[in-house]
């Protein structure tokens, strides 16, 4: 079998509760008058036409790699070659509050970020939105992002039509477990809280990552959810550590416990499972009855971005399927363009054809069904909901 490069097992799981970002999300999230940029002065004058080139900031290891060459990336490299557009190609987003942190300096006080093309995750993407930081792309630029953007993916509630946004990669938040060692299948979250479970739980620490999950699987619409939603889920979390049948909340070390054995069922992520799978077939993911997160990293250009036009035509070539394909074969990530699917189904290669047949990466026509997008937090609910949350998880 191919080798693939070794990836972070998650950059949503790299993702800190509160810690040092805390300053930045509260800005984000109260919005500070000043911050805010109208949408008259968000551009630059744009340089595309006469200089070929821009800069893109993306995760660690969130592209395709040349086998024999790490240094090289084919599609990167195809783009490049193709358009005549030299790519500087940064991996310098290791945090989302942390990155954000780095670039608000700029982008409140109307300066230029140095960057075109940024991936950030939806949530703290919802920020940037909110806060006028990010342009409207150029859709009759990007007729492969138009055509091909997954549906489910299309009208986030915080950039309806996706007009300032387009996802990178996206992924599940749903339940992994060990199936042999637990002797029984797992279909409904509230299987969750059984008592065979008790001290071999754990759910993930951080409240834009863990909620939605948790809503649904009390029957709640998370596309339109409310304080009562989030309110009944959070008692229902007090109850159980007081039973002591939640072990812990966790950042991307759950793999680790579920890997050992320590911890039998966790909320997880799809793209970190199909890493565990290959080395131990018994461990299941599965999105339950009730339903379960979908979610995205997005690409944006950021306010007076002097390459825009450049970068909107890195992020449609990106669009293409045979192009989405292949980076979809090298990360693993549920993929935002369904139609590559087929392209992979069509290979030579043995185990490209078995990634097309992956729930994980193509989610099956049942699995899409039950899968959902959460509205955002607005500004005047996240500051109490997360005071709530961070008293339960104990940070």
């Amino acid at each position: 079998m191919r080798e693939k490069p070794v990836k972070p097992l998650s950059r949503r799981t790299l993702l800190r509760a509160l810690g040092a970002g805390a300053g930045a999300a509260a800005l984000a999230g109260c919005g500070v008058p000043a911050a805010y940029v109208e949408p008259a002065d968000r551009a630059a004058e744009d340089r595309s036409g006469s200089d070929k080139r821009l800069v893109f900031a993306n995760w660690p290891l969130y592209i395709d790699v040349d086998e024999n060459d790490p240094q090289k990336r084919p599609t990167l490299d195809a783009f490049e070659k193709q358009s005549g557009i030299s790519v500087k190609y940064t991996e310098e987003i290791n945090d989302n509050d942390e990155f954000f942190g780095k670039v608000s300096p700029a982008l409140m006080n109307h300066q230029e970020t140095g960057r075109d093309l940024i991936v950030v995750s939806d949530w703290m993407a919802s920020r940037y939105v909110r806060l006028g930081w990010v342009q409207k792309m150029d859709r009759s630029r990007q007729p492969n992002v138009d055509r091909h953007l997954d549906p489910l993916l299309r009208k986030p509630s915080f950039d309806p039509g996706r007009l300032h946004t387009v996802p990178w990669q996206s992924g599940i938040t749903g339940i992994a477990y060990n199936r042999k060692k637990l002797g029984r299948e797992i279909r409904h979250t509230s299987d969750l809280w059984k008592d065979d479970l008790r001290g071999r739980v754990t759910l993930l620490a951080g409240l834009d990552e863990a909620y939605s999950l948790l809503m649904q699987g009390n029957g709640a619409d998370v596309t339109r959810w409310t304080a009562d939603d989030f309110h009944t889920m959070t008692d229902q979390l007090r109850r159980l550590v007081r039973k002591r049948h939640i072990r812990r909340f966790t950042g991307n070390d759950y793999i680790k416990d579920l890997s050992s054995g320590d911890v039998l069922a966790c909320q997880a992520y799809s793209g970190d499972i199909i890493q565990l799978q290959a080395d131990n077939p018994d461990i299941k993911f599965v999105v339950p009855e009730e339903g379960a997160e979908l979610w995205a990293e997005s690409l944006m250009v950021p306010n007076l971005a002097r390459h825009k036009r450049n970068a909107e035509a890195l992020v449609d070539y990106y669009y293409r399927p045979e192009v989405a394909a292949q980076l979809a074969a090298a990360v693993n990530y549920v993929c935002p363009v369904p139609a590559a699917r087929d392209v992979l189904a069509s290979s030579s290669d043995k185990e490209e054809v078995e990634l097309a047949e992956n729930p994980l990466i193509f989610p099956s026509g049942d699995m899409r069904k039950r899968l959902a997008t959460a509205r955002d937090m607005t500004a005047r609910e996240r500051p109490a909901f997360t005071k709530e949350w961070n008293e339960i998880v104990g940070l």
